[in-house]
């Protein structure tokens, strides 16, 4: 049986789990590849817009075309920035952007690269579209590493012979893998650094339910009775230590910058 595909097409329930979580990885990302301001930028899989808000934001760039297969995800992108930013908001996949070569200085991929069917083809087409010298840069989940947001609660699913539905090409996420598609698209000064970020909620139930709208549980949560989803609660607090009051936790992600030749 070929396992549940992801899809991302409620940007509401994205921002209260996801959106929070990678705006934590997004500002020390940004300071790291140090873009300088002024900059045209390619958003790639811009989800929600979360990431791009941030951009925005902090690196005072010249333009931003930000794009994602989702219409749900860019019509949420769309109420983000005042209309009149520099920012286009654009439909397509990362492995066929709509622009001329060498169109950008500098071209991102925020929590998308273990979405793309073909890894090496999204990375390619993001080589292809900025100028010699510009900036190609990601950052993603660790998932071999146990890095993800949820990743107590994929534990404990394993505990009902469930398990949480991985991105597609998860393995590209490792900072080896990382590393080695950049330099296999022919980028030079490639770096990797891991970037470890805390949340925290008021309680436990803040937690589980930005948690529920995660695409990678819910449709196994979708097919657990109501018994089964109070048990699976209930291992999660505990393993979490049990606490009714501010529950802080970790993710961590790996980043991954290289220069165009």
């Amino acid at each position: 049986m070929n396992p549940p595909t992801i899809r991302f097409d409620d940007g509401a329930a994205y921002e209260r789990l996801m959106g929070r979580w990678s705006l934590l990885v997004a500002e020390p990302f940004l300071d790291w590849i140090a873009v300088p301001a002024g900059s045209r930028w390619l958003d790639v899989g811009c989800g929600n817009g979360a990431f791009t808000e941030c951009l925005f934001q902090r690196c005072a760039p010249a333009s931003v075309q930000a794009f994602d297969p989702s219409p749900a995800q860019l019509a949420y992108a769309r109420q983000r920035l005042p209309a009149d930013a520099p920012v286009q908001w654009l439909e397509a996949g990362a492995q066929h952007l709509p622009v001329p070569d060498a169109a950008a200085d500098a071209a991102v991929m925020a929590l998308v690269l273990f979405f793309v069917p073909e890894p090496a083809e999204g990375v390619a087409e993001m080589v292809r579209a900025v100028r010699p010298g510009g900036c190609v840069a990601a950052y993603h989940w660790d998932m071999p590493g146990g890095g993800f947001p949820l990743a107590v609660i994929a534990e404990e699913l394993k505990g009902f012979g469930r398990r949480a539905t991985p991105p597609p090409q998860a393995d590209v996420s490792t900072l080896e893998a990382s590393e080695a598609l950049w330099r296999g698209a022919g980028l030079r000064d490639v770096s990797t650094r891991p970037f470890t970020v805390q949340r925290t909620f008021a309680n436990f139930a803040e937690y589980w339910d930005s948690a529920g709208g995660s695409n990678t549980i819910r449709s196994t949560l979708a097919e657990f009775d109501a018994e089964q989803v109070a048990t699976l609660r209930e291992r999660v607090r505990v393993r979490l230590g049990g606490g009714d009051g501010p529950l802080t936790l970790s993710a961590r992600a790996n980043a991954v910058r290289g220069t165009r030749p």
